[in-house]
């Protein structure tokens, strides 16, 4: 029973991707109001002037910049939860010298052994394997099923247990993929929305609005440029992740695979 209270112990780590969101967007709409739009960055301390300054250039990006602000945050906050909770899942050690204690022990049947290296590695993992061995020394002891049974019983508990685990890994994952196309697609729309009021000012009657024309080309530029920085980020920490969590699945089967094996061999 206290092994199954120690499942799921990486959702200490989670935070709501919604929340997650909503304080973004507070926060990217003080930054863009207060701290982009400071009349300090603007020629004659004037908004609607040219830029003075880089900040002020992000500020003429238009209100799609808030968006694009409160999603690439969003990916960077969700992106640091997610690396704490894959560091808890993967324990305390490295993980592939982890896999490789537990199947050399099995090899001399040391259960207890075993056990306790899981207790010292913790994790996902350990979590995982230190479940399916305590299954292992019950049906050791059991006089009751055969060895088929038994085997279908610790190959039951390994998938229960994995069950547990697995799903407190992949939170907010879905997050991240879809902002590696969402994160795109707005700043294609915010450089759009850009290009339409640069060429309107263009399509003035007389000398063009230069304010005007420079302000739609700011809006188009800054766009463009969050949007790919918010797709791109997105993309890296994704891909990073799946390939962590990858590496966790593939060591659960690993252990696992050994254990029942290793059961099957050494049991009539």
């Amino acid at each position: 029973m206290e092994v199954k209270e120690n499942f799921g112990s990486v959702k200490k780590f989670q935070l709501s991707a919604g929340l997650v969101v909503v304080c973004c967007f507070v926060i990217a709409f003080i930054v863009f109001e207060f701290v982009f739009g400071n009349s300090s960055n603007f020629i004659g301390n004037d908004v609607n002037n040219h830029p003075d300054n880089l900040l002020g250039t992000i500020y003429k990006g238009g209100p799609v910049v808030v968006v694009l602000q409160a999603l690439f945050l969003s990916v960077i906050i969700l992106s640091v939860e997610r690396w704490f909770a894959i560091k808890k899942a993967q324990g305390s050690g490295s993980l592939v010298k982890f896999v490789q204690n537990i199947k050399s022990i099995l090899q001399t049947g040391n259960i207890r052994e075993a056990q306790q290296v899981c207790a010292e590695q913790k994790g996902s993992v350990a979590n995982v394997v230190n479940s399916t061995l305590i299954k292992y020394e019950e049906m050791h002891n059991d006089k009751e099923l055969n060895k088929e049974q038994k085997i279908l019983s610790i190959q039951k508990e390994l998938e229960e247990a994995t069950a547990l685990e697995m799903p407190a890994l992949q939170q907010n994952l879905n997050f991240l993929a879809t902002m590696t196309t969402l994160g795109t697609l707005l700043g294609l729309l915010g450089t759009v929305i850009g290009m339409i009021r640069a060429f309107a000012a263009l399509a003035n009657a007389g000398a063009p609005d230069s304010i005007a024309l420079s302000t739609g080309i700011s809006e188009a530029l800054i766009n463009t440029a969050f949007g790919i920085a918010t797709g791109a980020f997105a993309v890296i920490f994704y891909s990073y992740f799946t390939g962590k969590i990858d590496d966790i699945s593939y060591s659960i089967d690993e252990v696992g695979f050994t254990i029942v094996q290793t059961y099957s061999a050494t049991h009539k």
